[in-house]
């Protein structure tokens, strides 16, 4: 079984490439395993795909240091959950329903996290995520634990457009905390492409309106995402104060797994962002040395059994019993989940 370390300081150079490309491929096998059985009717509710986004969500993930960090991934965050430390089998507990799981078979899908370890439950309203971050920060400032210490999200296009996403980075902006928001834009907010959402030619430049720092990459590209990414969560880390990146690809799937994605023009398919992040970073890897064809099969396969390892857990454990449920919607004692 492949098991992420929890590191003590970032990872670099090939290390942090070797770990970004991990969790591509884990969120890529588990993703496709999750539509399998979502086609198949064994999963309840809906079933949102990272596909096309992996390589900036891993990017990411794999520059955060689980233990001192605050990551509140979102919906095609699957590849930063796994760098980041998630189990597999917490994300096949959370989709298949079982009351073992993080969310102990209350809540499926997406919703799901560990606090305590950094990792914040996702919430729908996407542009909230920033705010909740930046809350986490200056609790940890008040605590004198926000020195080293970074918090980040990552939200899609349609998030910034929404009140809860300017209010929370202003905010961020105002007491200079070391947040990373990342934009992958990937142009449709559900079916709203680009030029129906926002005016300003590129969302980067929203950033000067802020007084922070921005940046834009190609979001297919696995190495440029790595170094302008990691650079951001370095520059937050060593107290430059919020990081704004904005990645340009397109998601290769549709909103979910109920959405052909039949409203995304052949033309976009066809374009500089259609091109599968995987591909391109399999391909630069192997021409940079940093990894063989022969390490490429054996990650895949490896991947590819934990993977049924996880879902064969999670379908043979209980699933949640009302009549032994004390739906607790609170709680005074906080040393109980």
């Amino acid at each position: 079984m492949i098991h992420h370390s929890n590191q003590d300081s970032q990872r670099s150079g090939a290390d942090y490439y070797r770990a970004m490309y991990l969790a591509m491929i884990q969120a890529r096998l588990l993703e496709n395993k999750l539509s399998s059985l979502y086609k198949a009717g064994k999963i309840v509710g809906g079933v949102y795909l990272g596909k096309g986004q992996e390589a900036v969500s891993a990017a990411l993930g794999s520059a955060l240091i689980p233990g001192r960090d605050i990551f509140a991934p979102l919906i095609r965050d699957q590849a930063g959950r796994t760098a980041f430390g998630e189990p597999f089998i917490d994300c096949a507990r959370a989709y298949l329903g079982s009351a073992l799981g993080p969310m102990k078979g209350r809540d499926g899908n997406i919703h799901r996290g560990r606090p305590q370890e950094g990792m914040l439950a996702m919430i729908s309203h996407l542009g909230s995520a920033v705010a909740v971050v930046a809350g986490c920060l200056l609790a940890k400032r008040l605590q004198g634990k926000l020195p080293g210490a970074v918090g980040a999200t990552c939200v899609g296009d349609g998030a910034t457009s929404t009140g809860a996403f300017h209010e929370g980075l202003n905010m961020a902006a105002v007491e200079k905390l070391p947040l990373v928001v990342i934009v992958a834009n990937n142009q449709f907010a559900y079916s709203t492409p680009n030029n129906r959402q926002f005016a300003c030619e590129d969302l980067v430049d929203r950033a000067r309106g802020y007084g922070i720092a921005g940046y834009s990459v190609d979001g297919t590209d696995f190495l440029a995402c790595a170094t302008v990414i990691g650079n951001a969560v370095a520059r937050a880390r060593s107290g430059e104060g919020p990081q704004l990146v904005v990645a340009k690809l397109l998601r290769l799937t549709g909103h979910g797994e109920h959405d052909d994605g039949s409203y995304v023009p052949d033309a976009v398919k066809a374009g500089a962002y259609g091109r599968d992040c995987i591909d391109v970073a399999e391909k630069q890897l192997l021409e940079s040395k940093i990894i063989t064809a022969e390490e490429i099969a054996e990650i895949r396969e490896a991947v590819a059994v934990d993977v049924q390892a996880a879902v064969a857990q999670a379908q043979q454990e209980p699933t949640p019993d009302p009549f032994q449920e004390d739906w607790r919607a609170f709680s005074s004692d906080f040393s109980q989940p």
